[in-house]
């Protein structure tokens, strides 16, 4: 066996091999991370789920629990005062796992209570003389500066799925589950209650609304009163990637009619979330 011939290792590269070679020149910053992982996607030495993953936890570092959470306006609570018969109606048609309890008022948080904890007691019939105190869960406060990472960790580690998002004067301004984190880096995560298009567009405030992408231009018309054309674009991300002439990163901004658009999350595909910031007054009210 010649030199030339030891040199060649016959095996075939693993994975680990391959992405040891892509690395041979090492990123210094995420942008730089983020190329040479595309490129390695495109040197088909990473699938396109596996690389839309990286990106979405990288992402996930630079985000904070107000990108992200459940506005208050949005969220479903039970107040302690009903009786067990309207608290068990509640939870039976709110189709959610785990509810906010509040005492007075919203900022008033009393605990979590899970619905998993309330179903043997309506089964044995023990509802009518429920006092909902008993049953909740200790409710986990966090700031809405906090960063997507960090949470996670502390989701895991306390083994909590719901925390209350507090502002900086201790008033709560929303809530945020462990699912919300980690469709962050995996994607959309649907189950059977959910809904396609009553959840396309989740109204934040008065003139702030969090919009996916995937949102029909016809139903973003209607919901805001405007007359894009849906002739080139069908979806709302369409009509928003035209504007820009590139797949944008987080935080770009855009402005279309009387809106500015924020982008929340995008991979190097697709915009897949978007914050329409809009001045317009007459904007028609979604029925709940």
């Amino acid at each position: 066996m010649t030199d030339d011939q030891s040199s060649i290792d016959p095996r075939p590269k693993s994975w680990i091999d391959k992405i040891a070679q892509v690395f041979s020149d090492e990123p210094t910053d995420t942008k730089s991370l983020l190329e040479v992982l595309r490129n390695a996607e495109q040197d088909q030495v990473l699938d396109a789920d596996a690389l839309s993953i990286i990106e979405g936890a990288l992402q996930v570092s630079n985000m904070q629990v107000r990108d992200i959470m459940i506005p208050r306006s949005q969220v479903v609570t039970v107040p302690a005062k009903l009786s067990p018969h309207e608290i068990t109606d509640l939870v039976s048609k709110a189709s959610h796992s785990r509810f906010p309890v509040i005492g007075e008022n919203v900022d008033n948080v009393l605990g979590i209570l899970l619905a998993k904890d309330l179903l043997p007691l309506i089964l044995n019939g023990k509802t009518e003389k429920l006092d909902i105190k008993d049953i909740v869960r200790p409710a986990t406060f966090v700031p809405e500066s906090k960063r997507l990472n960090v949470l996670l960790k502390e989701f895991r580690e306390t083994r909590q799925h719901m925390a209350i998002v507090i502002d900086e004067y201790g008033s709560v301004c929303g809530v945020i589950t462990i699912e919300d984190v980690l469709e962050q880096i995996v994607g959309e995560i649907e189950d059977e209650t959910d809904v396609d298009n009553e959840d396309f567009i989740k109204k934040f405030d008065d003139e702030n609304h969090i919009v996916k992408a995937l949102t029909p231009l016809d139903e973003f018309n209607d919901y805001f009163a405007t007359d894009f054309s849906d002739q080139e674009f069908t979806t709302i991300g369409g009509l928003v990637l035209q504007q820009f002439g590139h797949i944008p990163e987080r935080g770009e901004t855009v402005n279309i009619g009387p809106f500015l658009i924020t982008i929340l999350n995008a991979d190097n595909r697709q915009i897949k979330l978007i914050k329409v910031t809009s001045t317009l007054v007459d904007i028609r009210k979604k029925q709940s």
